[in-house]
């Protein structure tokens, strides 16, 4: 969406701080021996005290309110009983929601615990290339230069990026255009960025796949060539200047 009024941007705001507070509430929450049901009821429970909606449930019919994905699991994953968080895992959270006809989203991926696996330098190379991509985004700023600048920052960490995910608008539905905010450059796209719009900007950095697969469940997503994925997003608004981050309260960036 585009940003036209003021009671548009309030609406936004709210949505993004549910969104924002319950993915930092869940990363706070999670702890080895939990499945990632309860994690997700936790959240639930959250967004459901700011009167918001899971965005995946109400458009996707998603089995679960948030998406809580676990080592190779890149992104989609369904919370489970079955599935219990260890010391050392790699999670990944997204939250998205919709509030009074705003929509906003989220995510974060983290070591759970101690980095017994050493995951935690992939987790800080994504922060990098977030903090660095939403810096350089400004209204007539083309969308495959932030995609270049992704993949060439994740290159210089002994990265991969995931090609067929990305980033996309938001505002009045979950994704809107301009779809496939891409982490890397495709020649062929010359749009821009515009001025007051709203996007959900994220990265897809992966340590040996190019490409995310649908998982036998029908909705996880893991990599083509296997290894493991981090994710980090936030929803902002294009200025002429620096971006306003809808979603900073989350603190994924800290």
């Amino acid at each position: 969406m585009s940003i036209t009024k003021d009671a548009e941007l309030v609406g936004m705001q709210k949505v993004s701080e549910a969104v924002a507070y319950t993915l930092k509430e869940m990363i706070d929450y999670a702890q080895p021996g939990m499945s990632t049901k309860t994690l997700d009821d936790y959240g639930a429970r959250i967004l459901a005290g700011f009167g918001a909606k899971s965005a995946p449930l109400l458009t996707y019919n998603f089995p679960g309110h948030t998406c809580i994905s676990v080592d190779n699991e890149f992104c989609h994953g369904v919370p489970s009983e079955k599935k219990i968080l260890k010391e050392g895992d790699l999670v990944n959270i997204d939250v998205s929601a919709e509030l009074n006809g705003y929509w906003s989203d989220n995510g974060g991926s983290f070591v759970l615990g101690k980095d017994l696996l050493n995951h935690g330098l992939l987790v800080e190379a994504s922060k990098e290339i977030l903090r660095k991509a939403i810096g350089q985004i400004r209204g007539g700023v083309k969308i495959a230069y932030i995609g270049h600048l992704m993949e060439t920052e994740a290159k210089k960490h002994g990265f991969t990026v995931i090609k067929n995910l990305g980033g996309h608008g938001i505002g009045r539905s979950l994704h809107e255009q301009p779809e496939d905010l891409l982490n890397y450059k495709d020649r062929y796209d010359q749009r821009r960025f515009k001025k007051n719009s709203v996007v959900a900007i994220e990265t897809f950095i992966s340590t040996a796949s190019t490409y995310a697969t649908e998982g036998s469940d029908g909705w996880t997503m893991v990599g083509n060539k296997g290894g493991y994925m981090a994710q980090h997003e936030h929803t902002i608004v294009v200025t002429s200047g620096k971006p306003v981050i809808l979603t900073e309260m989350n603190g994924i960036l800290n």
